[in-house]
Parts: C-alpha cells; structure tokens; sequence
C-alpha cells in the first residue's frame, strides 16, 4: 500500500512543475525589465504599467515637484517692469553683525530729499546730426507724436574763414519726460550728469528744463577715468552720504565706481516713440527708493551690479561699495 501511495504521489508532480515554471517565467520577466531599466529605455510609467498599474497612479506620482533649475548668471538686468522687493538685503559683506534688518521709512518728512543724478543722451532725450537723420526715422517719430526739436550748437571746430562751425542736431524727448521731472522734483533733488560736452549739453537742457527743475548740472570734465572705463561718474563728489543718492544712466559703467547707487535703465532712440520707461517704471522706483533710509540695498536686490563688473573682469577690491 505505501508503494501504490508513493506512486499516486508521483502521478502529480506535473502541478507542482507548472507552478515552478511559472515562478521561472515571472523571474525572468521581471529579470528583463531590470536590464530594460539599466539600458535607460522605459520610463517609470512604462514600467509599472507593465505591471498592470493604470493612469490614476501615474498620474498622482508625476505630480511631485521637479528638482529646481541650475541658478543663472548673475547679470544685470535693464528695467522692463515695476519689481519692488518684498524683502531688501545688502551684499554678504554688508550686513551688520547683528543682523538687523533695512527699515523702511513710512514718514518720509523724517528724511532729506533723495538726490536723483540723471544722464543726458538715451536716458532724457535722443539727439542726432540733423543732417544724415534718415528720413524714415524722422517720419515714424512725427507720426508717432515725439516731441522734437532742433538745436543749433557751436562746434570747437572751425570753418575755412575761422569762424566757429555750427551743427544741427534734432532731439527727441523720452515720452513723458515733462511730467517725468515734475514729479521728480516733489520729492528729489534732480542734478543732471553728462559725459556730452557743454557747448551741447547747455542749451540742450535749457530746451527741456524750462521750468528750471534741474538744480546742478555736471559735463564731462566732471567725469574720472579709471583703469577700466573712462567718463566715470563718481557720485562721491556730490555726497559724502551715499544712501540718499542714486544714478539714472543707460550706460551701466557710468557708476562704477558707486554699482549700490545706480539705476541702469533701457536706453532710449527715436525708433521707440511708445517707450514707457519714465512714467511706468522709473518714477515709481524712484518713488519707493524715496521712502528708504538707504537706497543701496533695495538697488542691490534688484540689480546684484557688483556681481555683474565682476563678471565683466572688475575685480570687487576696485569697486567702491
């Protein structure tokens, strides 16, 4: 009897073989989607849908947060909108050891007039040698409404018989520039800072400041030259208190020698007769910066200048922050 037992029980070893075989079949797959995985040829979803898993589920996995972008460049940035910072900050090297933080004034009767240093040429107005404009240009900017005038200047140079040479040059004033320094003026001391020449400069700003908002103006041979740049503008000549003071200037190495103190803005031509600059970005920039103790750190947050010199193979030891 326990021979024909032992022979029953052979008689079903078939069973117990299929399901090895299957386990085998299972391991094997599986073994095939890890190497598929190691090659990198499915995707996560691929993978478990293999395994019978449906959209739902992927769906909620593929929600999760991608890993945040490489940091770019630091790099400075002309105005295209109004960014006030929440938080401001100076430079690591300029926060106090005890960490306390910039106030905001909301009495700006407890503090002096913010003194506001403006360029000339592409930040105010555009100027051109009247005599090879191209008509095309001048077309666009009337149609457009610019306002415009010509300006006759006395050269240092002379004419065949001695006499000074004389050169017609057509301005365009930025839009809004009239009502740019109005405002301006009810809560900063304007100074104007050109790298242009006075025998130009003068009667240009006579024709755009006739209600004499401009209380300073400065020409070129105001400027410094330095190792890296010439026509420098140091404000260290206008203040010995540099939180008070800001440089509006299209050229950003105007203020090298003070980056905490300038405002680099888009340059201006007669080909952008429906520039907003003045109006919807600067003036109310401005405006802000006039309810601070210190301009520097709100410029910092938003324009990182020293970082961009360094970038542009200034070394920091010669900025003067």
């Amino acid at each position: 009897m326990a021979r024909q037992h032992l022979e029953r029980a052979e008689v079903y070893v078939p069973r117990p073989l299929q399901a090895w075989r299957a386990l085998m079949n299972w391991l094997a797959f599986f073994f095939q989607i890890f190497l598929q995985i190691l090659r990198g040829t499915p995707s996560l979803a691929q993978v478990l849908s293999y395994l019978g898993f449906r959209h739902s589920f992927l769906s909620s996995a593929s929600s999760s947060p991608s890993p945040p972008p490489a940091a770019e460049a630091v790099s400075f940035k002309p105005l295209p909108v109004v960014e006030i910072p929440l938080q401001d900050s100076f430079p690591p090297d300029h926060i106090s050891s005890s960490g306390s933080e910039v106030s905001v004034v909301d009495d700006d009767l407890s503090l002096d007039k913010l003194t506001v240093v403006l360029d000339l040429d592409e930040t105010l107005v555009c100027a051109y040698d009247s005599t090879s404009l191209p008509e095309i240009v001048r077309a666009q900017a009337i149609e457009a409404g610019l306002k415009w005038f010509e300006l006759e200047c006395v050269s240092s140079d002379k004419e065949c018989d001695g006499k000074p040479k004389i050169n017609y040059v057509t301005v365009y004033e930025r839009p809004g520039l009239q009502e740019f320094l109005k405002g301006l003026g009810e809560f900063a001391n304007l100074i104007l800072f050109t790298a242009g020449l006075e025998d130009y400069a003068r009667p240009l700003v006579d024709r755009i400041d006739t209600k004499k908002l401009i209380s300073q103006r400065l020409y070129r041979p105001s400027t410094v030259s330095t190792e890296y740049r010439e026509h420098v503008k140091d404000l260290s000549g206008l203040s010995k208190d540099l939180s008070r003071i800001v440089l509006v200037d299209n050229n950003p190495f105007s203020f090298l020698l003070q980056p905490l103190n300038g405002i680099p803005c888009v340059p201006f031509s007669a080909g952008q007769p429906h520039d907003d600059q003045l109006l919807e970005v600067l003036l109310p920039l401005l405006k802000h910066l006039s309810q601070q103790k210190d301009v520097r750190p709100v410029l910092y947050e938003k324009f990182h200048m020293p970082e961009w010199f360094q970038m542009h193979g200034i070394p920091a030891s010669t900025i003067n922050v």
